[in-house]
C-alpha cells in the first residue's frame, strides 16, 4: 500500500486537493471524504498498467 500526501483547501462550496508527489493529479469534492475518494480514484487512473474492460482506448495525434 502506497502512502501519498494530499494537499487540500476549501474554495467556495468545494474542497480542492492535489497530491504532493504527483501535483498533476488534482480533483475536488463536496466534502473532505469525497475529495479523498476522488483523489484516490484519480491516482488509480493515472497509474493504470492494465486498461479495464469497461474503458476504451483511442490513438490520438498530438
Amino acid at each position: 500500500m502506497n502512502t501519498l500526501t494530499m494537499i487540500y483547501w476549501k474554495e467556495g462550496k468545494f474542497w480542492l486537493g492535489k497530491l504532493l508527489e504527483h501535483p498533476e493529479i488534482m480533483t475536488q469534492g463536496k466534502t473532505l471524504k469525497e475529495l479523498e475518494e476522488n483523489i484516490k480514484e484519480a491516482y488509480r487512473l493515472m497509474i493504470l498498467d492494465d486498461v479495464p474492460e469497461e474503458h476504451q482506448m483511442k490513438a490520438i495525434a498530438i
